[in-house]
């Protein structure tokens, strides 16, 4: 049974695919930046019979591993970026090795199948959009289909994350004054760092006529060299999101009015720049998700469905989301028994190397591989993938 040789595979290579995981949350990698850790996958994967194209898309940190022939294609979308400062807490050392393993698993079952397996290698999730610039150069054009998983806290999956998915335009503002003397000729200054409080607080003042689901946050990374010096130069990171791509560029244009009334006030000069490609919102395969959630259950998990209309209110975003636009793809969550924190926290950093993280990255392989197996062996749905039809939930 393809099942249970794809499960087989998996556990066989567990060691290999723990070791994986184990070593890059030990040598955590930031966005573009992640050479060991491609470098380790595709070992991995080519040691395992798979070809390599490395440096996918001109990206030095991405690859797409190729197995088998079928003219059906099916694609496992392995992230492995870190965080600055904090590692991987987001769990992306998971993401990796159980993307890994999914393929691993469905190589021992692709002539059986008739499918080809494509592990694709994706940088840069945390800001950067590589599987946007990837979808770009033209790396899913000949993918019918893409899976990834997410972990969570919990001992449990959540099928769909749709309504748990933001759209986010990423961005940087840079005010320019002049500086002089804090002291001795303040009246001469032109107060960059001004500029910046100025527009943080018309922000918090619009957080208060904001709908649910529009957030807004940022931080300042260069705000002066001293004290006794009119700051001539601000510069502030933020992210804007919201439920949808067109409601996140509304929401946009107003905070964009928030740091034009920074500069207004003070007479600085203001710039904008994007510092990431704008990620949507996520649009899941309504069947792969079903298959999901159906094996998850077959493998002894707790399986949590969130209705269509119900929108979470915490959540994130993802350049996965902007490949559920373009074909079939599903990002489930996937919990870490007695995680502490949350994503993005260092206690979640510590929970995504501990045994029940090792367990939940086979688990995960397994539901990846056999919900793949399902799609490849189910005619209606395999037929709608070849012809990359994309199947959603009414919800959006």
């Amino acid at each position: 049974m393809p099942k249970s040789a794809a499960r087989a595979a998996i556990h066989a290579a567990d060691t290999a695919l723990l070791t994986l995981s184990h070593d890059l949350h030990a040598n955590p990698e930031t966005r573009f930046a992640e050479r060991k850790a491609a470098g380790w996958a595709t070992d991995l994967l080519e040691r395992n019979g798979f070809s390599i194209e490395r440096e996918a898309a001109d990206l030095e940190t991405a690859f797409v591993a190729s197995y088998g022939t079928g003219p059906l294609v099916l694609g496992i979308c392995a992230e492995y970026d870190a965080l600055p400062a904090i590692g991987h807490a987001c769990g992306h050392n998971v993401i990796c090795a159980s993307s890994v393993g999914a393929g691993l698993g469905l190589a021992a079952v692709a002539d059986d199948l008739d499918i080809t397996v494509r592990v694709i290698g994706t940088p840069a999730e945390e800001g950067g959009g590589g599987k946007i610039i990837m979808l770009d150069a033209g790396v899913f054009d000949d993918v019918h289909a893409a899976m990834m998983t997410h972990p969570a806290p919990g001992d449990f999956d959540i099928v769909d994350m749709t309504n748990t998915v933001l759209a986010s335009v990423q961005f940087e503002v840079e005010y320019r004054g002049r500086a002089s003397h804090a002291a001795g000729a303040p009246h001469l200054g032109i107060n960059a760092l001004d500029a910046a409080t100025i527009a943080q607080t018309a922000i918090g003042v619009l957080r208060q006529q904001l709908p649910a689901g529009d957030l807004v946050h940022g931080i300042v990374t260069y705000g002066g060299e001293a004290p006794n010096i009119i700051p001539e130069r601000t510069v502030l990171s933020y992210f804007v999101r919201s439920w949808t791509l067109e409601r996140a560029h509304e929401l946009e244009k107003k905070v964009r009015r928030c740091f034009e009334a920074g500069a207004l006030a003070t007479g600085c000069e203001m710039e904008v720049r994007p510092t990431s490609k704008t990620y949507s919102h996520m649009e899941a395969d309504a069947d792969l998700s079903r298959l999901y959630g159906r094996n998850v259950t077959a493998l002894g998990r707790q399986a949590i469905e969130v209705p269509s209309d119900v929108r979470i209110g915490a959540g994130g975003s993802t350049d996965m989301a902007n490949v559920s636009l373009a074909l079939p793809a599903i990002h489930p969550g996937v919990g870490i028994a007695n995680a502490i924190g949350f994503p993005h926290h260092s206690d979640f950093t510590r929970s995504c190397a501990t045994a029940d993280a090792d367990a939940t990255a086979i688990h995960a392989a397994t539901a990846l591989a056999w919900t793949a197996i399902d799609a490849a062996g189910t005619d209606d749905i395999r037929d709608r993938l070849l012809r990359r039809e994309r199947r959603i939930s009414p919800a959006r």
